[in-house]
């Protein structure tokens, strides 16, 4: 089990509804993608390993969550600002981006 944390530790979380607008493989990484996300107020360069997990059609357009104050980091050389949230089983062999159940406004907080 993970470690216990605050509620105002989680309360610094700004989770976000975001779009999938393009997705190009990354440059130097074979198993990582760079995406471009629409979050409602501004589009978003994001690094993410899910090239193992998803063809780049089936991620275009998709609907995501989108951790969008983390400290952007370069992966690979490529600046990452921000993180898409997936679900992920024991072994790491299934992945799947997480996102709501029903069409949402992008950029709405997850709360």
């Amino acid at each position: 089990m993970a470690d216990i944390i605050p509620f105002k530790d989680w309360q610094k979380f700004d989770i976000r509804v975001g779009k999938i607008l393009k997705v190009e493989d990354h440059p130097d990484a074979d198993k990582l993608y760079v995406l471009e996300v629409d979050i409602g107020t501004e589009k978003r360069k994001l690094v993410a390993g899910l090239k193992q997990h998803y063809d780049k059609k089936k991620l275009k357009g998709k609907t995501c969550l989108v951790f969008t104050n983390i400290e952007p980091a370069k992966i690979r050389g490529v600046e990452s600002n921000g993180m898409v949230l997936a679900a992920v089983n024991s072994d790491r062999s299934k992945v799947f981006l997480i996102a709501p159940e029903d069409d949402l406004e992008l950029g709405s907080k997850v709360q």
